[in-house]
């Protein structure tokens, strides 16, 4: 068979293969997309990562601000602070009574609180969700998906140093449902 296709010049030939190769390339760029920036942590540029920790003490001090807010965590790490603040030279705790569960861009906290007496437990208890929601996503800038408060003890006035580390099972009463 004989073809009737007039033979190209080397200048086309050149061209083809000039336009072929952009292509190639410009195909090859569309399949590695940069994938987008997730979060003000991710930039084209890298990606800055935060420890479970960083975000736990932003949380702990954010809680602390608040006004009715007694004393941080269960009645068991409430005695352990009591020990080791004898100690000289120790650094407070800030992340007692705080949990922190991290992804990439958001972080859920769970914050265990003591309360003064008195104090409205509902206003405090939104006071530290808005604070610590604040300065979590103003200082880090993750996403806070949600802040859950529990209020482990209300401190009253009669109340000694000594007595607010007490449980429930020394009271002499066991725990409702």
């Amino acid at each position: 068979m004989m073809s009737n296709a007039i033979p190209k010049t080397g200048r086309e030939q050149s061209r083809e293969q000039q336009a072929a190769e952009a292509a190639q390339a410009e195909a090859q760029e569309k399949s590695v997309e940069k994938q987008p920036a997730r979060g003000p942590l991710q930039t084209s540029r890298g990606v800055t990562t935060l420890d479970d920790a960083v975000v736990a003490k932003i949380a702990g001090m954010a809680a602390r601000e608040v006004p009715g807010v007694y004393d941080m965590g269960n009645a068991a790490r409430r005695a352990f602070s009591v020990v080791t603040d004898r100690i000289p030279n120790a650094q407070t705790n800030v992340t007692g009574g705080i949990s922190v569960e991290k992804g990439e861009t958001q972080t859920a906290i769970d914050v265990t609180v003591v309360v003064e007496y008195g104090a409205s437990i509902v206003d405090v208890g939104n006071a530290i969700r808005r604070n610590i929601i604040d300065q979590v996503e103003g200082t880090t800038g993750l996403e806070v998906v949600e802040v859950n408060v529990n209020v482990a003890d209300v401190r009253l006035p009669q109340d000694d140093d000594g007595d607010d580390v007490r449980t429930s099972s020394e009271s002499g009463r066991g725990e409702l449902r």
